[in-house]
């Protein structure tokens, strides 16, 4: 359950948890258009500081214009009020979630004159898969839903109605007796998790897929950058699930799952069956840099003061 905060954003107003609210015939609920983030404040020796903030901001305008949303603010009153927001709540660490969605008006699928809100909502959220799943591994299931062609959903927006097929995907990996889900391409090569990037591991070199029909993640991006720095190699194709079995290593990254060990796919151990080398390098360097603890990496925190 979402641990309640005593404040959220919505349209440059600060209004009280349970009252913020929308009619129900909001277009979004409907129809599945509108487009989110979601972000991380952590905890630093100088206080909360958010994780890569801009670049977060920038993906939800961006995604924004893929679906002629026109956001009535600009991306920097969004990043103060995101700010302002973490500040009001007096969290030190926090999930952050924009949502910019189509209010009431017409209805069918052209909301002609519908007003474009934003709702910007914090709360405390701990480890998305767990904290076992952090230090051992989950096991996921390659899902029998695959992620959509990307003429039918463009795969750079962040979209609310995509994650459909995350959460069937997602509810199927779990009745089934696993943590999460894996999803193929409409080729059947493999593309993500139901809300992460997927890496693996091979000897000392990592693999992920390339650009093509996966969301561009912040995190991933994080993590190609910094295993670049640690003089990790990386490439960029894609691959199939049986590699993944094969590989010495594999992990998921994401906002929520932040940097996720995968133990095993499909009921085959992946490597030794514990989170390898380079996944424990990366992790530890990762939490580290949110941490405020990495000088290189500091212009990725943006203080909330």
């Amino acid at each position: 359950m979402i641990e309640k905060t005593e404040k959220i954003w919505i349209n440059g107003k600060l209004v009280p948890w349970d009252e913020a609210k929308v009619h129900v015939l909001t277009h979004t609920l409907h129809y599945g258009l509108g487009v989110f983030e979601g972000i991380r404040c952590y905890n630093t020796d100088k206080g909360p500081a958010v994780f890569r903030l801009s670049e977060h901001v920038k993906r939800l305008f961006d995604s924004a214009k893929i679906f002629l949303m026109e956001i009535p603010f600009s991306q920097e009153e969004i990043q103060n009020a995101i700010l302002e927001t973490i500040k009001v709540n007096n969290v030190k660490e926090c999930y952050i979630r924009p949502l910019v969605f189509i209010g009431e008006g017409a209805m069918g699928l052209y909301p002609e004159g519908n007003p474009i809100n934003v709702a910007i909502a914090v709360w405390p959220w701990g480890a998305y898969l767990g904290d076992d799943g952090l230090k051992n591994g989950i096991r996921v299931k390659t899902s029998s839903f695959i992620r959509n062609h990307v003429n039918s959903n463009m795969s750079r927006g962040k979209v609310c109605g995509y994650y459909v097929t995350s959460q069937l995907a997602k509810k199927e990996a779990i009745a089934c007796g696993y943590n999460e889900a894996l999803l193929l391409d409409t080729e059947g090569y493999v593309s993500e998790g139901s809300g992460e990037n997927i890496f693996i591991v091979r000897g000392r070199t990592l693999k992920t897929t390339p650009l093509t029909s996966i969301l561009e993640g912040i995190t991933r991006e994080s993590i190609i950058t910094i295993a670049r720095d640690e003089g990790i190699d990386i490439i960029f194709e894609r691959f199939t699930r049986d590699e993944v079995y094969i590989a010495d290593e594999a992990f998921f990254t994401g906002t929520a799952a932040e940097i996720t060990p995968i133990r095993e796919l499909d009921g085959r151990s992946i490597g030794s069956g514990k989170p390898g080398p380079v996944t424990r390098l990366l992790q530890e360097k990762f939490f580290s840099i949110v941490k405020g603890k990495e000088e290189k990496y500091l212009h990725w925190l943006t203080l909330v003061k």
